[in-house]
């Protein structure tokens, strides 16, 4: 395992030292190759960290509060794309892996992973998720053992929140009794190059002993850990990463909107740009911004700077601003091409391409295109959705699921693009759709209109 210090070969990952005895010393050998492990939260980045855990031979609880999901995972049955059902049959084939609601089966755990959701309230973080885990951990902890918080959140939380609850609830101290530390998620759900594995792992810890103890925890794990000073840089990290993203995604979705009114090809400008082999880095425009990251933490990242500096973090309020409302100009564009045809929204028959946030993943939490349809219903809009990957239960109400069709393409008033699957046969939407509005530039015919 190679481990990636950011600053200089061989600096300490933490400043402060540690009062653990000798003989709990925070290395490699601390955790045996039979390492108990209990994963809190079973979500998108729980269980794929559960199942990473378990391949590397250890023992692991997934404790869920959610019944319904652990009776799903005893009985075999997985609910995303990245742990399939046959990797989960092999998770308990191995009698390694015990899904659970039920705390008493985490007594015992040398290491704890909490990968627990962390929404947003009345624009506002809401960490009760973080801390119920935290309250259910107290009351197993033991002396020697390691807590990682790898929820995304503001800077601070983990010391001000995670931890004084930790402490509260087992009646130990942090850094001297057990250590804790801070460990960002970098789950891309149905990303065929970068999974669990070799995605590198920032880690961080209360203390150097605690640092120590979570690099080597992961070190088993993944393939780079990169170890930064302290914990807050550690948490900040992770939010500058998707304020990034989201920034930049915000740019190029206003600059298609600007693009479309001066009769401009912004896919062609994008793509004449990223020839430039330094100093630029391709994003593309879309119908806005989904998934368990972007819609929700800079928003985080805004909230926090706001509390304590007392200003607006203006790039990421902007961004907000237009990635929020690019649903909305999606809708415009739909009323628009309609009505060159002098149709109307209301009554037409359109036909949805993708209901997730993102290509090739049945993942719709915050997908914009639930946004769309949406509002091509209150319209009065006739909507069907082709999506092979999304469940039936994450279509929305008065919304019709079909199967791609050339039928299906030559019913329709409007074919609109919002998500790009592989599985989707582009061939014959481009041979039966009359008109089509593409928000991923997607299709080539002469009927498609882009984004």
């Amino acid at each position: 395992m190679q481990t990636i210090d950011p600053d200089e070969p061989g600096r300490a990952a933490a400043t402060p030292t540690t009062d653990l005895p000798a003989t709990e010393s925070a290395g490699s050998d601390a955790l045996g190759p039979a390492t108990r492990v209990a994963v809190i939260g079973q979500g998108y980045v729980g269980l794929p960290m559960a199942a990473r855990a378990v391949e590397a031979g250890m023992h692991v609880v997934g404790f869920d509060v959610d019944s319904t999901r652990v009776a799903a995972l005893r009985a075999g049955t997985s609910f995303i794309e990245d742990v399939a059902d046959a990797e989960l049959a092999r998770m308990l084939g191995t009698g390694r892996y015990l899904p659970s609601d039920d705390p008493s089966d985490l007594l015992g755990f040398e290491v704890a992973v909490v990968s627990v959701p962390t929404p947003l309230r009345d624009h506002a973080p809401d960490l009760t998720y973080v801390e119920d885990a935290a309250r259910v951990l107290s009351e197993h902890l033991s002396p020697g053992c390691l807590v990682v918080l790898e929820s995304t959140t503001y800077p601070g939380t983990t010391e001000e929140a995670f931890i004084p609850l930790l402490e509260k609830g087992s009646g130990m101290q942090a850094g001297v009794d057990f250590r804790v530390g801070y460990s960002p998620e970098r789950i891309d759900p149905s990303n065929a190059t970068w999974g669990f594995r070799n995605t590198p792992k920032i880690v961080s810890g209360l203390d150097e002993a605690s640092a120590a103890a979570v690099g080597a925890f992961y070190e088993r794990l993944v393939d780079h850990v990169v170890p930064v000073r302290t914990i807050r840089e550690a948490e900040l990290a992770k939010l500058f990463e998707n304020t990034f993203r989201h920034v930049n995604i915000a740019l190029v979705n206003e600059l298609a909107m600007y693009c479309h009114s001066m009769d401009i090809d912004v896919w062609s400008v994008i793509d004449a740009a990223a020839t430039k082999p330094f100093g630029f880095m391709r994003f593309t425009p879309g119908p806005g911004v989904g998934g368990h990251c972007l819609p929700i933490d800079p928003s985080y990242l805004s909230w926090q700077i706001r509390r304590l500096v007392g200003k607006t973090f203006r790039f990421i309020d902007i961004a907000n601003d237009i990635n929020d409302h690019m649903p909305d100009y999606v809708v415009e564009r739909v009323n628009a091409h309609l009505n060159r045809d002098r149709k109307s929204v209301n009554g037409s028959n359109i036909l949805v391409l993708g209901l997730a946030y993102k290509r090739n993943s049945g993942d719709v939490r915050q997908s914009p295109a639930l946004d769309v349809v949406a509002k091509l219903l209150e319209l009065g809009a006739q909507v069907r959705v082709v999506d092979p990957l999304v469940r039936p239960d994450g279509v929305p109400g008065g919304v019709r699921l079909v199967a791609d069709s050339a039928a299906e393409f030559e019913a329709s008033d409007l074919v609109l693009v919002l998500t790009d699957h592989d599985v989707i046969d582009w061939e014959l939407v481009e041979t039966y759709a009359d008109r089509t509005l593409d928000t991923r530039n997607r299709t080539r015919s002469a009927a498609v209109d882009r984004l």
